[in-house]
């Protein structure tokens, strides 16, 4: 296995690990992102020491879709529709995934996002069984006063949506 292929595994570990935060803790930690973007980089190094550099007009639509991310993913923020670590889960999945999968990857996060709501909100109709309000994590997740652990849904659109994009392409070919 190639460098660049375990970058992109590893990026697709750090969604799962968004959203198992998320779901536990209903907060991602920072590091992840921060680590997701770290990450990008050291996958366009990893591609130019392959000798598969990614272009500068593919580097920079991928820079713009970050940015987009960010700036959608912040003003969702702002209107208290998500967190902060949703915006950043967000802006990180869309640097990686890249201008042309961007629109892909935004309705599916709102396809699954919706999906979660739903159940959530069917979930929260019921008391929990005895044995399951032991874990602090279920009780705040049955809360009916609390949000949605939104990240689960960015990070399985993102994970969905990776294999068809660019740079997945680019790095299974070294």
């Amino acid at each position: 296995m190639t460098v660049p292929i375990l970058l992109v595994a590893t990026f697709q570990a750090l969604l799962i690990a968004a959203a198992m935060f998320d779901l536990a803790s209903f907060t991602i930690p920072n590091l992840l992102p921060a680590s997701m973007f770290a990450l990008f980089a050291a996958f366009l190094l990893a591609m130019t020491l392959h000798g598969h550099a990614v272009g500068w007009t593919e580097m920079r639509l991928h820079l713009l879709s970050g940015g987009v991310g960010l700036a959608a993913g912040m003003a969702m923020f702002a209107a208290g529709w998500v967190g902060g670590g949703d915006a950043k889960l967000f802006a990180m999945a869309c640097l990686w995934l890249g201008w042309n999968s961007m629109y892909e990857y935004t309705v599916l996060a709102a396809l699954l996002g919706g999906a979660l709501t739903v159940g959530l909100l069917m979930f929260r109709r019921f008391p929990l069984p005895p044995v399951l309000a032991a874990q602090p994590w279920l009780v705040r997740l049955a809360d009916r006063n609390s949000g949605v652990p939104y990240g689960i849904a960015l990070a399985m659109a993102a994970v969905t949506v990776l294999p068809d994009t660019d740079l997945f392409r680019l790095a299974a070919a070294n």
